[in-house]
């Protein structure tokens, strides 16, 4: 697996990888939300191990990804959880000019290098970006708007992913 990824003078270089149940994109869920109770796990690199001390304490984290299937971007893009087009930095889909990715899942424990997380809704191979605590003071604002959001009717928990996830914008 290739560590490192350069474009335009930007280096990111992974941290771990993402395990999950999901080799593909279709059909996965489209949000933590929609994955609840979906175990996984986040293997870090060696090298960062020490990165890990006193995250136990916490219930969730937030974990930065690379989309790594997605293919090229578009900056409008029909969402899966409307049916309208709308600007990608309004939405979370995957095909952006950026592909990073974040999702807040729950941290069922650490051991070595190994993360045992659940409400995994992230590809398995993932190339792990960072890791940061979730922390509900600090990272929670329930009353604020939702945008276009607050106007759709659809679950999250009842969608999944299709084929925009990997580039193609009509999802078939």
């Amino acid at each position: 697996m290739n560590r490192e990824y350069a474009e335009d003078g930007v280096v990111l270089r992974p941290i771990g990888v993402i395990r999950s149940p999901y080799e593909d994109p279709v059909g996965m869920p489209i949000q933590p939300g929609g994955a609840r109770g979906v175990r996984g796990a986040v293997e870090i690199f060696p090298e960062f191990g020490d990165g890990l001390a006193d995250l136990e304490g916490f219930s969730r984290v937030i974990l930065i990804y690379l989309f790594h299937r997605s293919v090229g971007h578009a900056l409008r893009v029909v969402p899966f959880l409307d049916v309208r087009e709308r600007g990608v930095f309004a939405t979370r889909a995957p095909r952006r000019p950026n592909p990073i990715g974040l999702s807040v899942v729950r941290l069922v424990g650490v051991e070595g290098y190994r993360l045992a997380i659940e409400d995994v809704d992230i590809l398995d191979g993932t190339p792990l970006l960072d890791i940061k605590p979730y922390i509900p003071s600090i990272d929670a604002f329930p009353d604020e708007r939702e945008g276009w959001f607050g106007e759709c009717d659809r679950d999250v928990r009842e969608v999944r992913a299709d084929r925009r996830f990997v580039g193609d914008p009509t999802g078939e």
